[in-house]
């Protein structure tokens, strides 16, 4: 997820995006929005414990949009989920951390 670019001196840097990379999302704006900027502070707040950032964000999305949303971060996962339409997003942040959160009843 990150780009290379050529340093002076003909290096090449690797350089890491800041910033949620949405790879696939069918949520309403205002929830997309939320969904990014929780995993955005809670990926920062734990950057060493994914099972804490996860669990911030599903928290958080319970208590806002209702209950019932799982969330998964990590490096080097797959997954096969069915979720309520409307309710997903999959996303990268800093690179290579993947955030998938969803709805299901």
């Amino acid at each position: 997820m990150g780009d290379e670019v050529a340093a002076p001196g003909g290096t090449v840097e690797k350089v890491i995006h800041t910033y949620p990379l949405i790879r696939h999302s069918d949520m309403s704006e205002e929830m997309r929005i939320e969904a990014m900027e929780l995993s955005v502070t809670a990926c920062e707040k734990f950057a060493a414990n994914n099972e804490l950032a996860a669990r911030m964000v599903k928290e958080s999305m319970d208590k806002k949009f209702g209950a019932a949303f799982h969330v998964v971060v990590g490096e080097s996962y797959g997954f096969e989920i069915t979720y309520e339409c409307t309710t997903i997003c999959y996303m990268y942040f800093g690179g290579n951390q993947a955030i998938v959160i969803w709805k299901c009843s």
